[in-house]
């Protein structure tokens, strides 16, 4: 079993990560003892890297860090290759990369699980810790979640087939051009008739985040990305601030993934505000992916 994004995750994966990350929250475990996770990086990292490697450290395991560009993929190794030959060193493999076809390709060939730390189009451990979150911090049932900015990113994705599987009421709010992909727009609307709740896609900022219990954003220029200035422009009347979130439930909480530009897609006396969650959040992307980490070494059993 594998966490490539949660395109072809089922409700009880979910829940059983959920579970799992309360059960073992704050505990040291032998769930890696003896175990070599590798750990592959093509972009910059701060939360997930920290995050991964003290959670390995946590569940006995070692972690092992690997910058892309020091390794021989920079001088044309093949994926192929890399996944046969890694599958006999290591246990589990983590990679945060530019592109979803080398998380893919890698599995196909991989003899041991593989996670995906974030890619061009999905970021599954960043949901994994916003709805550990929402459930700590709202419960179990119900939920409006307001996603504001640019809705076709991996954050976005994510979160969106994350609510899909929980059942929650999901809104996306964004401008015209940028909505989320249509590929993910179909598994989730598939998902919601199984678990109830619902997919809405609009670009009135304001519709979105009335009555949320949820709401949350994403920077507005991701990594890689040339067209800033554009970008800034087609999303500054998205952003997250004191006059937006008033149309809210009075006890919304505010969820980013983090960093944050504040000033662009989030002020700061919302981000710093009594309903901002957004260090919660952070924390719970450790709880959340020693979670993963004992479900997916379980499968191999």
């Amino acid at each position: 079993m594998n966490l490539l994004s949660l395109m072809d995750w089922k409700k009880e994966d979910l829940t059983g990560v959920l579970d799992i990350s309360e059960e073992i929250r704050g505990q040291l475990t032998d769930d890696l003892k003896g175990k070599t996770a590798a750990m592959l990086f093509e972009k910059p990292s701060t939360r997930t890297r920290v995050s991964f490697e003290v959670g390995i450290h946590q569940m006995g395991g070692h972690p092992m860090y690997m910058d892309a560009t020091t390794t021989q993929l920079s001088r044309g190794e093949s994926v192929r290759d890399m996944a046969s030959v890694m599958s006999r060193y290591v246990d589990l493999f983590i990679a945060r990369v530019n592109s979803q076809k080398f998380l893919d390709e890698f599995a196909e060939w991989s003899g041991i699980p593989v996670i995906n730390a974030l890619s061009d189009l999905y970021h599954p451990c960043q949901a994994l810790a916003d709805v550990l979150t929402i459930c700590r911090s709202r419960g179990p049932g119900k939920m409006k979640v307001a996603f504001v900015g640019d809705g076709n990113n991996n954050v976005t994705h994510s979160l969106m087939l994350a609510s899909s599987l929980l059942g929650y009421e999901m809104w996306v709010a964004s401008p015209g051009d940028f909505g989320p992909d249509a590929s993910v727009v179909r598994k989730a609307v598939s998902n919601h008739e199984d678990n109830g709740g619902g997919l809405n896609i609009t670009d009135d900022a304001g519709e979105a985040v009335r009555n949320a219990d949820v709401i949350t954003t994403d920077v507005w220029v991701s990594m890689g990305r040339e067209d800033r200035d554009e970008r800034i422009e087609a999303l500054t009347p998205y952003q997250v601030n004191a006059s937006l979130v008033q149309g809210a439930k009075k006890d919304f909480i505010f969820l980013h993934c983090l960093p944050a530009h504040v000033g662009q897609e989030v002020t700061g006396e919302v981000i710093y505000g009594k309903n901002s969650l957004v260090f919660d959040q952070a924390e719970n992307r450790l709880h959340a992916q020693k979670g993963l980490m004992r479900l997916l070494m379980s499968k191999q059993i």
